[in-house]
């Protein structure tokens, strides 16, 4: 019931009290935006005076921003490299941060190649379960009754590894749901899961999928939100159901846990949830036996109002998938968040992917925004650009987000480049452009992530008339030929197999993807001869599956793991090469004119 009182919001009516003060929060957050930044910013310099790393730049105590950007530069992570090592090696001195380092977390594994270790503090918790305690509220504004059901949330640990010093490296996701603030979270009628937190924090991966899909199928009715923390790993979700729908009906059936699941605590936990249902296991068998899939969560999970997973950024290639297996639900994005900081949320959670904006939280860290140039591999300007405050961007603008945290990060370049879209009162609102990184070069060409995105979207258009679709991609820059070539995997859904698309017809989606590249790569296969034709490589259904069991395998995390856009690894390769079943190359030249060289 919503509260009509004093401490209703300009957001909108909140559905109780505990929402109201949270909407109020982020209201009083976001109209004072710059001075919360500044008293962020003293905070932060104050308590790090005697750092090592602060006394090195001779701030001498000093607090103030004028001092703070005179004196410090905007660093990257291979400059902080030498400080990590020292503390992942055992140095307790204050060198970053004057509270003890906790433990690092570990950026997502297929980021730039390699795991990055992000130091930490105790209190980061507080921060991070702060920003997580908003998001229901906002939700609730938009999607009334969430307390009348639960989530059914695929969500997954990984388990640690220790520095030689000692501390724990773990995903920042394993290091939230392994706390107390998670473990021993109060209820909340509006936030209850149905996987219980033994699924959960069962570092078997298959284990974990197993348990939480059961206890999703046994609590059908009571599903109102479907969700994971990337729209991969929803779908991974979908496909694990589509292997082992006729264990998990067994299970319902008998009331029995299937034996493969061996973890103790986990046998006990789900003694108590799982009982005997011929019914509701007779009912899933017919649903997964069918031919067609589509619409399989509103079939199985009826009440789901919405999924809750990650569509921005290189996600956003999932959402025609998501569609067909939800039959169109919509998608929230809720939160902004990375290994080294969490940022903000979006304020407007139900509104469509492409219009996804987070609102940056001005008491997460203290940030800044290095001017971006769209379509640019690098600066183009005579002197590199000054870094801007928060409220000082501007709608329309491209920035590169500089963090400097509770921490120890200094003006840390993240690496993320943010568009502004518009302010919540003072505090502005961001669409997640990319990664700021370049996936393939063949020669002077240079194609990043969002540009690859948008050259497979145009040439799945041409998918469109023979009901196919592409689930999963990778690329690979080939220079064994000369001249070398970009290769792109795809793995296709093809809906009917009667009418799958042709050679001709993939030939003519080498020749689209071609169309949608910059300038450059056409001016390279069109005037220089130095690029070959592009070639899709056609892969066998399930194959990117086995591309993450691999990554797992080698330590990645399965919540954090995103199917890496680009590939070189030769075990990678191998696997991809191995599941080829047609490959494809771009008939003719794209389209270049030496018009547009400047």
């Amino acid at each position: 019931m919503a509260v009509d009182s004093a401490l209703s919001s300009p957001l909108g009516p909140p559905a109780c009290e505990k929402d109201a003060k949270a909407l109020q929060f982020i209201e009083e957050m976001t109209r004072n935006a710059d001075s919360v930044q500044e008293r962020v910013l003293t905070e932060i310099l104050s308590r790090n005076s005697q750092t090592e790393y602060l006394r090195r730049f001779k701030l001498n105590g000093a607090t103030d921003r004028e001092t703070f950007k005179s004196k410090l530069p905007v660093i990257t992570y291979e400059d902080l490299q030498p400080e990590i090592q020292r503390i992942a090696n055992g140095d307790r001195s204050s060198i970053l941060s004057a509270h003890p380092i906790s433990e690092f977390l570990t950026s997502s594994g297929t980021s730039a190649g390699e795991r990055k270790l992000m130091p930490t503090i105790k209190e980061e918790l507080d921060r991070r379960q702060l920003l997580y305690s908003l998001l229901m509220p906002v939700m609730n504004l938009y999607v009334p009754g969430l307390d009348k059901g639960k989530g059914l949330y695929f969500l997954f640990v990984k388990s640690e590894t220790r520095t030689p010093g000692g501390l724990l490296a773990r995903p920042v996701l394993t290091s939230y749901y392994k706390s107390d603030h998670f473990k021993t979270r109060p209820y909340d009628p509006y936030n209850v899961y149905t996987s219980p937190n033994e699924a959960i924090l069962s570092p078997d991966s298959f284990q974990s999928m197993y348990t939480q899909m059961l206890c999703g199928l046994q609590e059908r009715q009571q599903v109102l939100r479907v969700g994971a923390v990337f729209a991969s790993g929803l779908l991974r979700a979908i496909r694990f159901l589509q292997l082992n729908w006729q264990q998990l009906t067994q299970d319902i059936e008998t009331g029995a846990l299937n034996q493969k699941i061996n973890d103790p605590s986990l046998r006990e936990c789900m003694a108590k949830i799982l009982k005997p249902d011929p019914e509701l296991a007779e009912f899933v068998r017919q649903e997964c036996s069918k031919d067609s899939w589509e619409g399989i969560i509103t079939r199985i999970w009826p009440n789901t109002k919405y999924l809750d997973v990650i569509v921005t950024g290189a996600m956003a290639q999932y959402i025609p998938t998501l569609d067909y297996y939800s039959g169109g639900l919509p998608l929230a994005c809720t939160m902004y968040a990375s290994s080294e900081c969490y940022f903000g949320l979006n304020l407007n959670p139900m509104c469509k992917p492409s219009e996804v904006s987070y609102t940056i939280m001005p008491n997460m860290a203290y940030f800044e925004f290095l001017p971006h140039k769209p379509n640019s591999a690098g600066f183009t300007y005579d002197s590199p650009p000054k870094p801007v405050d928060l409220v000082d961007v501007e709608v329309g603008k491209e920035y590169e987000l500089v963090i400097t945290t509770y921490a120890g990060l200094c003006r840390y370049r993240v690496g993320d480049i943010l568009r502004v879209t518009g302010f919540h009162n003072s505090a502005p609102e961001f669409h997640f452009v990319r990664r700021k990184n370049v996936l393939l070069s063949i020669d002077s060409d240079k194609t990043d992530e969002a540009e690859l995105q948008k050259a497979v979207e145009n040439a799945s258009q041409l998918l469109r008339e023979f009901n196919t679709s592409v689930v999963e991609y990778t690329s690979y820059a080939d220079t064994k030929t000369i001249p070398g070539h970009y290769v792109i995997y795809w793995e296709l859904l093809v809906k009917d197999s009667t009418n799958s698309p042709s050679d001709e017809v993939l030939k003519q989606c080498c020749l689209a993807m071609e169309e949608s590249l910059n300038s450059v790569y056409r001016q390279g296969r069109v005037a220089d001869n130095s690029i070959g034709p592009l070639e899709i490589r056609v892969v066998k259904s399930g194959t990117f599956e086995e591309l993450m069991d691999y990554a797992i395998s080698r330590g990645a995390s399965i919540n954090q793991y995103k199917v890496p856009r680009c590939v070189n690894f030769t075990p990678i390769m191998e696997l991809l090469d191995s599941r080829v079943v047609s490959a494809h190359f771009s008939p003719a030249l794209p389209h270049w004119t030496p018009e547009r060289r400047r």
